[in-house]
């Protein structure tokens, strides 16, 4: 084999290795966003519904400041089991193609450098340990006035996919 070749796949292998790194560990990243939406409802009647569909996500309400119309749920949030095995699996080709590589840089090792793939169930324990959190969802509500007519605007601070589902689930609209 041209000696050019191997040093150069075990440059892009480790490159790729870094980057399949920085994906194992984001996985597990806190994504908090901030959204505005709004609701034909009038307020106590949203509220109920937004009580409602978070205590049926296993949410319970930690605070409520009446003064400024705020309530924030707290509710634990399971790992997935599925991306728990994804990981582990995308981790297992990785250690098995840099042992490939390795195996060819070293071939008196090679033997022992294929234990690497014992390895990668440490990303699914990594990321079972470190997704398993409680989350905060934080609500603040506010009447507007629009077209002859009065509406709620929600302003909520929580997980990016928490803040989807609840668009979804109540018919809420983004504000611009």
């Amino acid at each position: 084999m041209d000696t050019a070749i191997v040093p150069s796949t075990f440059l892009l292998t480790l490159l790729l290795s870094v980057g399949l790194f920085f994906f194992i560990r984001a996985s597990t990243k806190d994504r908090i966003e901030r959204a505005q939406l709004i609701s034909e409802q009038d307020e106590a009647a949203l509220m109920s519904q937004l009580k409602e569909y978070f205590l049926s996500r296993s949410y319970r309400v930690t605070s409520v400041d009446k003064e400024k119309n705020q309530v924030t749920f707290e509710g634990f949030v399971r790992p997935s089991w599925f991306l728990a095995i994804f990981l582990t699996f995308l981790a297992a080709v990785g250690f098995a193609c840099l042992s490939l590589v390795l195996a060819q840089l070293f071939s008196s090792q090679s033997p022992f450098l294929f234990s690497l793939v014992l390895l990668s169930p440490l990303s699914g324990i990594f990321y079972w340990q470190k997704s398993g959190r409680l989350e905060k969802v934080s609500l603040k509500m506010e009447s507007i006035q629009r077209e002859q007519h009065s509406s709620s605007k929600i302003t909520v601070i929580g997980h990016r996919d928490e803040l989807a589902e609840l668009q979804r689930a109540l018919q809420l609209e983004m504000v611009d």
